[in-house]
């Protein structure tokens, strides 16, 4: 019986789970389709508002510690991390006039709905962070792997409660929000996170 029990949430499971990459990866397609004029005038403004390609890759770390190649329209000058890794802020020099433009309204972002076509990400899920800083996270003694039990998201409860982290001891206080969504029931709360980042997007008041 337990075995039977057991076989039976696997299905119910693996079912949800490919209900959800259906769901998302047709959403994905029509947005995509819908935001294109969007996407070839941003793309223009960004090629020749600064030096540099129009599309900015990194690698980041998404489900299971696997690692991908996260997009964004590039916000920054060419070569802004020749030092190293570093955390950007609401001051920060490295990031373009168009760049700030975007990042306010989450513009920057929407190359990722292709992460999503591949299969990278969903919709809602914990934001992807770089090796990099999760190292430094870890070494602080706090336990990132939970954020990596599920597929990263284009936007998160982290983001719409807190929004982007300047620094490591922020994006710690920001993965307590991602945590509290893992642990609770499904429901609607993606639902409620998308018209919270709809609402961020239209007003620019996303941190």
């Amino acid at each position: 019986m337990d075995l039977l029990i057991t076989e039976k949430q696997m299905y119910l499971s693996n079912s949800r789970l490919f209900i959800k990459r259906v769901t998302n990866f047709l959403c994905a397609i029509i947005l995509l389709i819908i935001l294109m004029p969007l996407l070839l005038i941003v793309a223009i403004i960004t090629k020749l508002s600064s030096q540099g390609n129009i599309i900015y890759t990194q690698e980041r770390i998404g489900l299971n510690k696997v690692p991908f190649t996260i997009y964004k329209f590039r916000s920054m000058y060419t070569n802004a991390e020749k030092n190293g890794p570093e955390l950007s802020n609401n001051k920060d020099i490295r990031v373009t006039t168009w760049g700030k433009f975007m990042r306010k309204f989450k513009v920057d972002e929407l190359p990722q709905l292709w992460n999503i076509i591949k299969g990278d990400m969903n919709f809602v899920g914990p934001r992807p962070e770089r090796e990099y800083f999760i190292e430094q996270i870890t070494q602080q003694g706090i336990n990132y792997q939970k954020l990596l039990q599920i597929k990263p998201g284009l936007t998160s409860a982290g983001m719409v409660n807190y929004g982007y982290a300047s620094t490591i001891e922020q994006i710690i206080k920001r993965m307590q929000f991602d945590i509290e969504y893992i642990e609770q029931p499904a429901g609607t709360k993606n639902f409620k996170i998308i018209l919270q980042t709809i609402s961020i997007v239209f007003t620019g008041k996303g941190k």
